[in-house]
């Protein structure tokens, strides 16, 4: 084969020589993006497989590009910024190793492993570095290396867990990303060039700082004071992330490459068997808050973003406050949906479940009252065929010592309750809260935790296929950030469900379902990222799993009923 033959969104075929970067079909859109002012491509799909400009055409396909204010332009971008500050970091503190921590605001957190704080001018150095390396507009090329000649070249450099992970790869060629002398791991596509990265902020936070994102980085290149509100951290979150760290430090697992000894090793269950405790540790520590509040306390309101295990979370609270003397009673939010009729209905006309008006929120409160004054009440049933509500005949009265657990994605929003006094409410947010990194530079995104585990979940016990879940996940994002991630904050307790060893259960069910996934659907860019992310984790079998543990609300045989 001498040429290809190469689909444009026109629909029209042109035909390039075999070997033709992608970068051959920017020239002429960059040409076009100055008249129209439109968001540079940095990146491109070839049958949406997200690929760098500098991909080489070796097959019929199709081309779509990829700008940077689009969705998968905006990841490259935060991908992208990251990196820069890494090779700033090296460049300024040569003898320092700084490591990326969680999504926190607007940003990632991170700090330096040596420093107990990081100071307003170590700040400003990193930041003119920054500005000059995008200032010189660098070019940044994905590449291969040999084997060998990684693992020496991050050995070399103290990057100990980017060669730890290879550890447990043995390609003949590593795919890294290079920027002048610096190299990382290849993980996904980013910008072309460093002029690309001219608009962030580093905001000092905690014991380390902030590196914030713009919301459209190719929209608006004005004046970064602009672009960028004041900043909204959460306490809440910064310390239980800080929390879980600290476990992570203590247990030796602060990254995969860690993680992966253990799972090599013969120390594995014993590890299983800690996470477990630690879990069980934190959801008696809510308990005893609870307690601790005293009978004013009526109504206990649980939410998080979707997969977050906020079930199997909200019986393991059951168990710890009968403990306490507590009678605890679950009322499902499900049955308070309005009649079909009243549902809202979304942007696209179908009916939208996940907003607060699909609840009768008066009809709740009107019950909760009552059964806070000792009252009787009959608890409707919602009919998802009919799309009606009937009388069900069940007839609920709160115990002596009882006290209500709700689950549901509103429980944070106090519109939910407004009639409830706020002393009779007590509120918990769950997310899968993973501390763990792949290496000191790319973080374990808890986005990616919390997919996999749906995914499993929904072929488990839903029948769902991946290419399902993952042409969903974006629709059931934007509802989180809608209607519980404003919220999280106003919670009395988070609680972080994520198991440090669960990638490594999940990796041997999900990559089959990944596989199904075919180069013509639309997310299959999106389930090659999660392949090529499974591919660090060494298995774990899923045996080890506790019958109690919240990871089996996903896996299956949980010894509670669902």
């Amino acid at each position: 084969m001498t040429t290809v033959r190469i689909r444009m969104p026109s629909g029209e075929v042109e035909t390039v020589p075999y070997g033709t970067p992608v970068s051959r079909f920017t020239g002429e859109l960059s040409k076009q993006d100055e008249q129209n002012t439109q968001a540079p491509v940095i990146a491109a799909l070839i049958d949406n497989e997200l690929v760098s400009l500098t991909y080489k055409l070796k097959f019929n396909a199709s081309f779509a590009p990829v700008r940077l204010d689009s969705p998968l332009g905006i990841a490259a971008y935060k991908r992208s910024l990251c990196f820069l500050l890494t090779i700033a970091a090296r460049e300024v503190f040569p003898e320092r190793t700084l490591v990326i921590g969680h999504s926190l605001g607007d940003g990632y957190f991170y700090s330096f492993t040596d420093l107990e704080k990081v100071s307003d001018a170590d700040l400003a150095l990193l930041e003119a570095r920054m500005r000059d390396l995008a200032a010189r507009n660098l070019p940044i090329e994905r590449t291969v290396i040999s084997y060998t000649e990684a693992r020496e070249y991050f050995e070399f450099h103290g990057q100990a867990a980017t060669a730890l992970l290879l550890e447990f790869r043995n390609e003949n060629k590593i795919a890294v990303t290079r920027c002048g002398e610096f190299m990382d791991l290849a993980h996904s596509p980013l910008v072309p060039f460093t002029g690309v990265l001219d608009v962030f902020q580093l905001y000092r936070y905690g014991t380390g700082f902030v590196l914030r994102f713009p919301e459209k980085p190719g929209a608006d290149r004005g004046d970064d004071g602009a672009r960028f509100a004041p900043f909204q951290g959460s306490s809440q979150l910064y310390s239980v992330y800080h929390e879980y760290k600290n476990w992570g430090k203590v247990l030796g697992v602060a990254s995969v490459g860690q993680l992966n000894r253990i799972s090599a090793g013969k120390g594995v269950k014993d590890f299983i068997y800690v996470a477990e405790a630690l879990h069980n540790k934190k959801i008696a520590r809510i308990a005893d808050s609870i307690y601790e509040r005293g009978k004013s306390v009526k109504v206990i309101l649980i939410a998080g973003p979707s997969s977050s295990g906020k079930t199997t979370f909200t019986k393991k609270l059951a168990i710890e406050l009968t403990v306490h003397g507590y009678t605890p009673v679950m009322l499902s939010l499900d049955d308070y949906f309005v009649p079909r009729e009243q549902t809202p209905r979304d942007a696209d006309g179908n009916y939208d479940f996940e907003v607060l008006e699909a609840i009768d929120v008066e009809l709740l409160n009107q019950h909760l009252l009552r059964l806070f004054q000792g009252e009787e009440v009959q608890i409707p049933v919602f009919d998802f065929k009919t799309g009606g509500r009937r009388e069900s005949g069940k007839k609920l009265i709160l115990p002596e010592n009882g006290i209500l657990l709700i689950e549901g994605i509103h429980g944070l929003n106090d519109r939910l309750t407004p009639r409830v006094p706020a002393a009779s409410k007590f509120k918990v947010y769950v997310s899968a809260l993973t501390q763990l990194n792949l290496d000191e530079h790319n973080r374990v995104s808890t986005t990616i935790n919390r997919l996999i585990r749906r995914m499993v979940r929904d072929h488990q016990f839903r029948g769902h296929s991946a290419l399902r879940t993952l042409t969903m996940w974006p629709s059931v994002r934007r509802g989180e950030d809608k209607n519980i991630f404003p919220f999280q904050d106003s919670a009395d307790a988070c609680f972080n469900s994520a198991l440090d060893y669960e990638l490594g259960v999940l990796k041997s069910i999900a990559e089959p379902l990944l596989h199904t996934v075919k180069p013509g659907a639309e997310p299959y860019h999106e389930a090659l990222r999660l392949l090529s992310f499974l591919e660090y984790f060494i298995p774990i079998p899923v045996k080890y799993v506790p019958p109690a543990s919240l990871l089996r609300e996903f896996v299956g045989d949980s010894d509670f009923k669902y």
